[in-house]
């Protein structure tokens, strides 16, 4: 049995649902991209007074043209998600704008060396399925850094990528990446490398940008994923459940919207909400009720027979301290327990706007764990506890028995050295009692000694033509040192 939890019953999922189409109907959305206007005006839909109105019949006919299930493959085309059902997959989140220095313990601004390392950082962790475009380089034009990002990581990990556009222009030259990559667009859409973000401004608004990726996301066959983010008592509703009616709206238009552009598009029920901290004014996603969104949304999503994403499994926290480890952990937990298909979040710190790779380990570990979790209690033989009926009275009989040696590690999940498990005695006599030591030094250890599998020079030179020649409309006549640094 897969242990999972729900925190709507059946007549308050309808509620909310059925408020959100009335919503659609009678509030509508604002629609600042005018192909979307016209797609959605040449399907049915009204306007009066800047806001497009959309039907119960046009959404229903939207969730019934969205695929279930959407797969991922790696760089090498290796089949590496499988997004269905309760399957669960974590990556790092996206686009901080800075990361923790562990020597001053302070944020900075990241650098190309950063986003390489950051790259192969998580290409080394083993419970992460994906990477994502984690950080924002501040060493290139700021006009180019959403396709830069993802040049970075094409290169540097072979796992699929989580990513997002800052420009409407950014998009053709993400997907040139992303196409040299695969051979040709045809491979791409057959095997997706990356699912792209795609966030509504709330309340019930879509932009000209926001929209643009949507569509042209779904005209490429690359998966969208839907990231609306009600802001209770600030930008929605303070009640948790008029936030979940917001986050249906928005959501429900976008998938319309990216329906009404290519039928059948890929389409993933996201969101990244937050339980507004009215003391302070911040967007805590640590905060419980956060996550108590988050998990009803994806109730939702599953509702329609979607793949879901939220931003879990993340901290409020400004340095890797016990907030950090409390927060992330029970957002991961209740995110597996939730069945969300997309996790993202892990390495996260300061309300989504900073990256610590000491934390990015802590949380590969908390990922396993909550991977362990999920995989519940299964039988193993006939006889449920085999080695009671042998000589019992032999003090090694359970610690060598052949059932002990079969199962051990199929039962017992061991996690790498930043867990201490150890007694004091050998604690003391190694030293690094904190987890922020063991994580630190097991960073280095990685970038010391993982080697992602090597990219073709043919390809490598390919990305860069296509880099730096779109980095030369904004005044990049180089690419910065550390790309050729990361290369040897």
């Amino acid at each position: 049995m897969r242990p999972k939890i729900s925190l709507l019953d059946k007549s308050l999922m309808e509620r909310i649902i059925n408020e959100a189409f009335d919503v659609l109907q009678k509030v509508g959305v604002i629609v600042e991209n005018r192909e979307a206007q016209r797609l959605l005006l040449d399907a049915g839909c009204t306007t009066a007074n800047g806001r497009t109105f959309i039907p119960q019949t046009i959404v229903w006919r939207a969730l019934k043209s969205i695929p279930t299930k959407i797969e991922l493959f790696d760089r090498q085309g290796r089949p590496a998600m499988n997004l269905e059902g309760n399957a669960i997959h974590f990556d790092p989140g996206s686009a901080a704008l800075s990361i923790l220095d562990w020597k001053s313990q302070r944020e900075r601004r990241p650098a190309t060396v950063d986003l390489i390392n950051f790259a192969r950082l998580t290409d080394a962790l083993p419970n992460l399925a994906a990477q994502s475009t984690g950080l924002i380089s501040a060493d290139v034009p700021q006009e180019i850094a959403d396709r830069y990002r993802l040049f970075i990581a094409l290169q540097h990990s072979t796992k699929p990528v989580v990513t997002g556009t800052f420009a409407v222009e950014g998009f053709a030259v993400m997907n040139d990446l992303l196409v040299a990559v695969r051979g040709s667009a045809k491979a791409l859409r057959e095997k997706p490398l990356a699912i792209f973000d795609c966030c509504p401004s709330p309340p019930l608004k879509w932009s000209k940008l926001t929209c643009q990726a949507l569509i042209d996301c779904a005209r490429a066959g690359i998966p969208a994923e839907f990231v609306s983010m009600p802001l209770t008592g600030g930008t929605a509703p303070a009640t948790l459940t008029g936030a979940l009616v917001q986050h249906t709206a928005e959501t429900l238009s976008g998938i319309v919207i990216g329906q009404l552009a290519n039928p059948g598009a890929p389409l993933i029920y996201g969101g990244s909400p937050a339980a507004m901290d009215l003391r302070t004014g911040t967007t805590p996603m640590g905060a419980i009720e956060t996550m108590i969104i988050d998990s009803a949304y994806a109730q939702i999503g599953k509702h329609f027979g979607l793949p879901t994403h939220a931003y879990m499994a993340l901290s409020d926290a400004k340095v890797l301290d016990a907030q950090a480890g409390l927060e992330t952990g029970i957002g991961a937990v209740l995110a597996a327990l939730s069945g969300i298909n997309v996790i993202s979040g892990p390495g996260m710190l300061d309300f989504e706007s900073c990256q610590s790779s000491e934390k990015l380990v802590v949380d590969n570990e908390i990922c396993g764990m909550v991977l362990r979790l999920i995989r519940g209690i299964q039988p193993r033989a006939e006889k449920l506890a085999e080695d009671l009926y042998g000589a019992i009275e032999d003090g090694d009989h359970f610690l060598t028995s052949d059932t002990t040696l079969k199962w051990c590690r199929e039962e017992i999940s061991f996690p790498g050295e930043v867990i201490d498990r150890e007694n004091y005695e050998s604690r003391k006599l190694k030293g690094e009692f904190s987890i922020g030591e063991r994580a630190h030094r097991k960073v280095k250890e990685i970038l010391e000694n993982h080697r992602p599998e090597p990219i073709d020079s043919a390809l490598r030179g390919e990305l860069e033509r296509i880099m730096l020649g779109n980095g030369k409309k904004y005044g990049m006549t180089k690419l910065p040192k550390a790309v050729k640094d990361g290369q040897e």
